[in-house]
């Protein structure tokens, strides 16, 4: 595809600048620390939930989990289903309340009712844990699919690539703030979407409207035969990788209503209401989305071939890219990758804005300066944490290029659930909850989740994984949220239980009524 490289640039070039200048324009009138942060709460329900959606629709789904079908088949495809089953949980336990509780950041609420410096510093670690290694994903996604572009097969010329990818992304955050970021991904989304039900509709008329068709052209189009459409092609062959397959899906439907980017999102709408409104709308563009990728990835085994997928520069994140390209010429390979490129872009922007946030917010304004901090040194604060929180996202995608991005975001979710789960559960509904329970939580999921992940598979000892040339493995499963997840839990209950702290039950009579009704939460 080198030969189609300036209609691939051209089509790229002026989606970016578009949408800068749409950054430029909307970060212009940020005036206040909740402007920069929460976009002064001035967006609708179905306006955050389109950029919820954006957020949340990530190079993970768009490439990774089309790769992932194409070359694991029905395994793939379960990817998808626990992100859209996840968001459930959202919607009827976190994000009203969440809303309700919090102002800008997840330390907001885990801090409301504990002490607030040891809270507020363990929330701002694991939000910065877990967007880091988020961004890691996206990152790698960026060097797979500009590497298909440009015909770039070095790593050299794949790294440089993803440090631009960093720098263009530093720039949304640094200019925009939540606002700008958030029209960014309003568009992004309407692409998006827009881009992959055109692709599924044509795919449909190529087979004459017939999934069957699709389908068993696929298996045609596959080493795997007619095994591609049936479950353990990748997860069930032993009783490990079907423990692997629980833990995978225990992560991704817990994790999302855990992540910190989503979570920040419910603070850009006025009320609970549209926090409420946001999730529906979300929910639906996202279960529309990723039907359309089980069509998709089929779609790319059967035109493309499992073989071709493998072989090309991203490996299995290229499937969509090439499915375009066999269906529609240079052009809509060009719209396709810069409709994939504005998704890495916005969903990475998010991702930095919220970490450099919730250190901003938590350490410096309320750990460091006590709550003292000028509002324009808050800011700056959080712009210096972008650029820093940039750098680091560049340098671990470069170490993790090559990697299925949808398996990468899928540890970013475990990472998530363990840390953030269990204490905003425990926050919220349980009366006896200590600060000496949110720390043991917070750092037992975090510590047991970060220790299992790099003994296990996923980092060495494999084919795929981060360094398939040693091995220092010795937890059996990928993903370790089977154990670190419930582990949180427990040690939540045991910090709780075993201190001699008593709760404040006056704030936590205040946080109940606030969290459901939305008294004394200062929202219209």
């Amino acid at each position: 595809m080198g030969g189609n490289t300036a209609i691939n640039l051209g089509v790229f070039g002026v989606f970016v600048l578009i949408t800068l200048y749409i950054v430029y324009r909307a970060g212009s009138r940020n005036a206040t620390a909740s402007d920069y942060y929460a976009a002064g709460s001035s967006f609708t329900g179905p306006q955050n939930g389109i950029a919820l959606s954006g957020d949340f629709l990530s190079a993970a789904s768009f490439l990774g989990i089309s790769g992932s079908i194409a070359v694991n088949g029905y395994d793939g495809f379960l990817y998808s289903i626990g992100w859209v089953v996840s968001w459930l949980l959202g919607l009827m336990i976190i994000s009203e309340r969440l809303r309700n509780t919090g102002r800008f950041t997840l330390g907001d609420v885990l801090a409301f009712r504990m002490r607030q410096r040891p809270v507020r510093a363990a929330a701002a670690n694991v939000t910065l844990v877990i967007s880091l290694f988020y961004m890691i994903a996206q990152m790698a996604g960026a060097g797979a699919l500009m590497a298909l572009l440009l015909d770039v097969h070095s790593k050299v010329g794949q790294s440089v690539i993803i440090a631009v990818v960093g720098i263009v992304m530093v720039l949304y955050v640094l200019v925009g703030g939540m606002k700008g970021t958030t029209w960014v991904q309003i568009i992004k989304a309407v692409f998006l979407i827009t881009c992959v039900t055109l692709m599924t509709v044509f795919l449909l008329g190529k087979f004459g409207f017939s999934l069957s068709a699709i389908l068993e052209t696929a298996s045609r189009n596959t080493p795997l035969g007619p095994e591609v459409l049936e479950p353990g092609v990748r997860y069930g062959a032993t009783p490990t990788s079907r423990l692997d397959f629980i833990s995978l899906a225990l992560a991704l439907v817990l994790g999302t209503a855990s992540l910190p980017h989503v979570l920040m999102r419910f603070y850009t709408v006025p009320n609970a209401r549209e926090a409420r409104r946001s999730v529906v709308w979300a929910t639906w563009m996202m279960a529309t989305f990723y039907l359309c990728t089980l069509v998709i990835g089929f779609g790319a085994l059967a035109l493309v071939g499992s073989k071709d997928i493998v072989a090309a520069p991203g490996g299995e994140n290229s499937a969509a890219p090439l499915l375009a390209y066999e269906i529609g010429g240079a052009v809509l390979l060009g719209v396709v990758s810069a409709v994939a490129f504005a998704t890495i872009l916005a969903v990475v922007a998010g991702l930095t804005l919220t970490a450099s946030a919730s250190f901003a917010h938590d350490v410096y304004a309320n750990v460091i300066k006590r709550g003292q901090a000028d509002p324009r040194s808050e800011v700056r604060v959080a712009r210096l944490t972008a650029v820093a929180v940039g750098l680091l996202a560049i340098v671990g995608g470069i170490a993790a290029n090559g990697q299925n991005v949808a398996f990468l975001v899928a540890l970013a979710f475990a990472l998530a659930a363990s840390a953030n789960l269990s204490t905003i559960i425990y926050s919220m509904f349980w009366k006896r909850f200590t600060t000496s329970g949110t720390l043991w939580a917070v750092y037992g999921g975090l510590g047991s989740c970060v220790l299992l992940l790099v003994f296990s598979p996923a980092v060495s000892g494999a084919k795929s994984s981060i360094f398939p040339d040693v091995d220092f493995a010795w937890f059996p499963l990928s993903n370790p949220g089977l154990v670190s997840i419930p582990f949180s839990f427990l040690c939540g209950y045991l910090g709780t239980v075993l201190s001699r702290e008593e709760p404040d039950p006056a704030k936590q009579a205040e946080m109940e009524v606030r969290s459901v009704t939305g008294i004394g939460s200062g929202l219209r």
